[in-house]
């Protein structure tokens, strides 16, 4: 189209160069010969078609469409979900008769129940403090407003949160839950000094004054000393940064709002609701249960005062015990496993699966209906609630738009999800598939990518959490170090799953053009390129060209292909004719085809070509693999060309920056806190002596680890950081 001015009008001007209909194209003339015009319906059939096949989804078994909707950055995970969720029964309905909409994953759903269950352990805690208050104090009304405080000061917390930027997560979620047995520390000790005033004869006003008077400072100073401690957090970096900075957060400002709120709301409330209390013993059941427990704790407080004394006649043997206890802890922390992030059992799993570099896609395919089928017989079926296929790479492969870590059309993803009331946990049966991948089907390679967020996050992107680079412009040497590394590797206790990520050994069909044939033949490499091109694949890798429906003013590529059944193998190949100046010549007559081997992707990082050698975790911690992987790469590094780097990353990389960042935040805190009491206390032997109950809070986090199974990890470390404040 285009314009034209006629006179006082502007016209727009087109042409009948674009057909109307498809079946229309059929009709254009392509050549005239001997007076008569050779169309398009002469030499080819133009028709509504498909593009070749490139992935494919399957679902239980079956065919199927499989669309992944992702969220931006700062978009919410239940939001976007609920609102997929709405559209649904829209799109069933105006589906065609026999398609069937389901949902086959739901990332929000593992959100919504983090947070449900954040919420329920926050609520227990709360309660548990609010009955421990009330056995202690004896006091309903008094229970009721250090009850209240809590809710206040998670309140008071979100407000600034938000105006911060956060937004309610399980970080946030978990670190609230985290401080609500110490938001009802000021309010407590206030509400008990008023009691001690009132019991001291003093009117009720005098006592609420002096009683909040008389611990105004010490609360202060306890109350900052946990919002110091997490100081900790801004010295870690990457993913855990993001991940435990808004924890951090949440209990300090939620500890500081508490603060405030007794020097405010709690005595306000007292007033008004302790004024008409009554202190006689009264005949009830909780009265007698309350007087009862003050006997209990009066004798407890006895045998602890005589334990005390006993203790002060001896400080010898109770130091000597000490020491024996802080060394044998220390010795039982080596045994304690080393996490980047507690391991979670998302209730899926994503096995990916290569067959043969090369393989077709329907060859893939029926591979991995083989493998669906093993799984079925190894999974009962009431454990197993779907498995979802995702084979070959899409048109317009983007990671933008996906984090399939498929690469051709040889491999692909199996996503098995179970049923939430299993009888094995995922790791179980993660091992179990393991063990039949490597019996049945030897001649598939395969691994388990993370199946659930929390993985996916803490992997920096990568589907495993070893990762090991070696850059460098001289290629061969790289490789074959790459390759000794994965052998050696391969023999390192609990790592399973080492695989050299780069696929080199695709088939690739080599044209060795006679340039001087092709010249005689008014050719060049080029028109032997494109026209083989054409041939094997189709016009839209040299020439794209498009329609334009008049109705819907869509435009659909338009494309040019020699059918898969004339070309199906070398011989055939050979045969194709080239147009050129003297009549068509034969592409067996200007070139020779040899079978040549060639890698399906290359990598780069910081523009140096790269090979990446990556693994999985079995069954130890990866405090106890990566020194042993570590080891390997120092003895890797000298071997290395000249220019060339190895670098470990993934799991191994984040662990040790975040482990690096909370100690130094870890003695930073110590130093504030120490700092804090000096100035407090106006002493320095003081708080270095109180300080002293460090180690002893360190047994007995080594202990419950130890006794639990669990790992030092980011997290348990963030509880240790708060014990220093606590």
């Amino acid at each position: 189209t285009g314009t034209a001015k006629l006179g006082d009008t502007e016209f727009r001007v087109s042409t009948n160069a674009s057909p109307e209909a498809i079946e229309a194209i059929n009709e254009l003339p392509v050549r005239l010969r001997d007076g008569t015009s050779v169309r398009v319906r002469d030499v080819a059939w133009a028709h509504d078609g498909f593009a070749p096949q490139t992935t494919i989804a399957r679902v239980d078994g079956r065919r199927a469409v499989v669309l992944s909707v992702l969220k931006t950055g700062d978009a919410s995970t239940t939001e976007t979900a609920d609102r997929i969720k709405a559209m649904l029964p829209g799109l069933r309905a105006s589906a065609p008769k026999g398609m069937t909409l389901s949902l086959l994953a739901d990332e929000s759903i593992f959100v919504r129940n983090a947070i449900t269950s954040l919420l329920e352990e926050g609520l227990i805690a709360a309660l548990l403090t609010a009955t421990m208050i009330l056995v202690f104090l004896g006091s309903w009304r008094s229970t009721i407003i250090v009850f209240v405080s809590i809710p206040l000061s998670v309140l008071c917390a979100l407000l600034v949160l938000r105006a911060m930027g956060q937004s309610i997560n399980t970080m946030v979620l978990g670190g609230l839950a985290l401080a609500v047995g110490i938001l009802v520390d000021d309010a407590t000790v206030e509400i008990e000094n008023i009691h001690r005033n009132r019991a001291m004869g003093k009117r009720l006003t005098r006592a609420i004054l002096d009683g909040a008077q008389q611990v105004a400072v010490p609360a202060f100073v306890a109350s900052l000393a946990i919002g110091l401690v997490f100081a900790a957090v801004f010295f870690l970096e990457g993913p855990a940064k993001y991940l435990f900075q808004p924890l951090g957060l949440s209990v300090g400002l939620s500890v500081m709002a508490s603060y405030l709120l007794s020097r405010t709301i709690v005595p306000t409330l007292v007033k008004y609701l302790i004024a008409n209390e009554s202190h006689e013993p009264g005949t009830g059941f909780f009265s007698r249960f309350h007087a009862g427990f003050e006997r209990g704790w009066e004798r407890f407080r006895e045998g602890y005062v005589a334990l005390l004394k006993t203790a002060l006649s001896r400080r010898r043997t109770v130091l000597a015990i000490f020491s024996v206890a802080v060394m044998l802890a220390t010795a039982l922390a080596t045994r304690v496993g080393r996490d980047f992030f507690p391991r979670v059992d998302g209730g899926q799993l994503r096995l990916h699966v290569s067959a043969p570099a090369g393989t077709r896609i329907e060859q893939t395919e029926a591979e991995f209906a083989q493998v669906e089928d093993a799984i079925r017989q190894l999974v009962p079926p009431e454990d197993l609630e779907t498995i979802v296929s995702q084979l070959g790479l899409p048109q317009g492969y983007s990671l933008a738009v996906t984090d399939s870590t498929n690469t051709s059309s040889s491999d692909g993803e199996i996503l098995i999800r179970f049923a939430s009331h299993r009888h094995q946990t995922t790791a179980h049966y993660q091992a179990q598939l393991r063990e039949l991948m490597a019996d049945r089907f030897p001649e598939l390679t395969s691994y388990f990518a993370p199946g659930d967020i929390v993985t996916q996050v803490i992997n920096f992107g990568l589907p495993s959490p070893i990762s090991v680079q070696i850059s460098g412009a001289k290629r061969a040497e790289g490789l074959e170090q790459a390759r000794a590394l994965v052998r050696k590797l391969q023999t390192v206790p609990g790592i399973v799953d080492v695989r050299l990520h780069q696929v080199l050994d695709a088939p690739r069909l080599h044209l060795e053009v006679d340039r001087q044939r092709a010249s005689e033949a008014g050719l060049t490499l080029r028109d032997v390129a494109n026209d083989v091109l054409l041939t094997v694949s189709s016009s839209g890798q040299v020439a794209p060209n498009f329609w334009t429906d008049p109705v819907t003013l869509n435009s659909y590529p338009v494309v040019v292909q020699t059918p898969e059944l004339k070309i199906e193998s070398i011989e055939s190949l050979t045969s194709v004719g080239l147009s050129s100046a003297k009549g068509v010549q034969l592409l067996g007559d200007l070139a020779t085809i040899d079978r040549r081997s060639t890698p399906v992707f290359t990598s780069h990082v910081d523009v140096q070509p790269t090979w990446e050698v990556r693994a999985d975790l079995a069954w130890l911690d990866l405090g106890s693999v990566a020194p042993k992987v570590e080891a390997l790469v120092d003895e890797v590094r000298p071997r290395l060309p000249a220019g060339s780097t190895i670098t470990v990353r993934g799991q191994i990389d984040g662990m040790r920056q975040a482990f690096s960042g909370l100690f130094l935040g870890f003695f930073l805190a110590v130093f504030l806190v120490y700092g804090l009491m000096v100035i407090n206390f106006q002493s320095w032997l003081d708080p270095f002596v109180m300080l002293l109950a460090l180690p002893g809070a360190a047994i007995g986090i080594v202990l419950s680890l130890f006794l639990t199974g669990t790992t030092f990890s980011v997290s348990s470390l963030m509880g240790a950081v708060m014990a220093i404040g606590v």
